[in-house]
């Protein structure tokens, strides 16, 4: 039974002999392996060959080593079900409904209703190119863990760059996290008791809805308009609400594409001031913009307001980083919740993210995405239309279409019968707390390709009977 070398290593041409010897049963659980000198003269390779792959047969689970007996077949997992393979498509159309179905959808599935870019308009060599430069990195950065705060480097970075936004902010005031949906966790922990009241944008980011549940406080939608909260709106409802925290996206809103204005912004400071209100602002979509949009932050200088984000949807959604920007009486039991919780955090993370942000391929690739975004959402708001949909603005700058769907069609029916083919759409209500948006879709323009189109337009038909 000599086994040839077919380019993949006899290591890997052994451990596929046994893979087919279990799955045709010739091996079942339980069974004895062939020893180690056995194996190695059946096979005709060295006996060294065998043990690394027995050994990694072991690390997948597939055998277990008895010592002084030798290895043996492994108890199977029960038989797979094909009708369980991929995301329920009978969930309840909730904040997690989007999340569940894009991240757990198949690999030929289409989805036009998550939040993140595909792999292919990433810098994937800038991320290459620097792992290959941590494979050479001291060994600290490899097996150590992170200080509280996070990379020093990182962190100063970070300021430069928030810096240039008109938010001014100490590298010793910046906390590294695991990513931007840890550092609202983290604030939330900090502000908040179970019972509180947190207010939302209405519509918001449908994760921000999920965490704070999480959380057991009251979660209260403002209404949105083009250009921020509506702050008559979120007046009346300080006044009846008595909230601890307003999270809101700065910038570039999800789901809308809208952008705060300066006067805007003001009032809504003066506001949460006479209020006693903290706001958390979320950055994430920072390097989408253009041209700089006005910052709470920047307007507060971090004193009631705390800036949120991580680098996700520009670089990759793999590197696990993002970063709190705060009060400096705030940051010590920020970074103490974070050691009860994650303890060191992400090194390695953060190391890579550095890396990247610092090659001069970074800002050049930032540069395409936005002009590359600009002709996407003009390509897919012409689409959309054509199919009898309404985009709610023309967004200056992101990923996101927020659009009216024709009168008397729901939104949520519209998504369930497109997910039978395979195509994750994002509907309104997943987004709103008074689930007022039953006829709104959004639409990430990046993974818009043409069947998106035709799908969504007999779904639609569909809908209207």
């Amino acid at each position: 039974m000599t086994i040839p070398d077919r380019g993949g290593g006899r290591v890997a041409m052994v451990m596929e002999t046994i893979r087919q010897r279990v799955a045709g049963r010739a091996l079942t659980a339980g069974a004895r392996l062939p020893s180690i000198r056995q194996m190695a003269r059946m096979a005709g390779v060295s006996p060294s060959t065998v043990v690394e792959a027995y050994d990694r047969l072991v690390a997948e689970g597939l055998i277990g080593a008895r010592p002084g007996s030798g290895f043996y077949v492994a108890a199977q997992a029960a038989p797979l079900e094909l009708a369980r393979v991929g995301p329920r498509r009978d969930r309840a159309i909730d904040p997690l409904w989007v999340s569940r179905q894009s991240l757990e959808a198949g690999a030929t599935a289409l989805k036009p209703g998550c939040g993140w870019l595909p792999p292919s308009w990433l810098p994937q060599e800038a991320v290459r190119r620097a792992l290959r430069g941590l494979a050479r990195a001291d060994e600290a950065v490899l097996a150590d863990y992170a200080t509280p705060l996070g990379l020093a480097p990182l962190r100063q970075l970070i300021a430069r760059r928030l810096a240039d936004k008109g938010v001014e902010a100490a590298p010793e005031r910046i906390v590294l996290t695991e990513s931007g949906t840890q550092a609202i966790d983290l604030i939330c922990r900090l502000v908040l008791e179970p019972g509180d009241t947190v207010f939302v944008d209405d519509p918001c980011y449908f994760n921000f809805q999920a965490l704070l549940r999480a959380h057991r406080v009251t979660v209260v939608g403002v209404a949105h308009t083009p250009s921020g909260p509506d702050v008559a709106a979120f007046a009346a409802a300080l006044a009846a609400h008595r909230p601890k925290l307003y999270i809101t996206n700065a910038a570039i809103h999800n789901p809308t594409g809208a952008t705060l204005s300066a006067a805007t912004a003001h009032r809504v400071l003066k506001l949460a001031e006479d209020f006693s209100v903290t706001v958390v602002e979320d950055d994430i979509f920072a390097d989408f913009e253009h041209r700089p949009a006005p910052r709470l932050a920047a307007f507060d200088g971090l004193e009631r307001v705390i800036q949120i984000g991580s680098f996700s949807k520009t670089l990759s959604a793999s590197a696990r980083c993002g970063f709190i920007a705060a009060r400096g009486d705030w940051v010590e039991r920020l970074v103490d919740l974070k050691i009860a919780t994650t303890f060191g955090g992400g090194r390695l993370d953060a190391a890579l993210v550095l890396r990247v942000l610092t090659d001069s391929v970074y800002r050049k690739h930032c540069e395409t995405l936005r002009t590359r975004l600009a002709r996407a959402r003009a390509e897919a708001g012409t689409r959309l239309k054509r199919i009898g949909l309404k985009p709610w603005l023309e967004p200056q700058a992101g990923m996101f279409l927020w659009c009216a769907l024709p009168q008397g069609v729901d939104a949520a029916d519209v998504a369930r019968r497109a997910l039978e083919h395979e195509v994750v759409l994002a509907p309104g209500n997943v987004f709103s707390v008074s689930q007022s948006a039953t006829g709104f879709l959004r639409f990430n323009v990046a993974q818009c390709p043409e069947p998106v189109f035709a799908v969504l337009d007999r779904a639609l038909r569909e809908a209207r009977g």
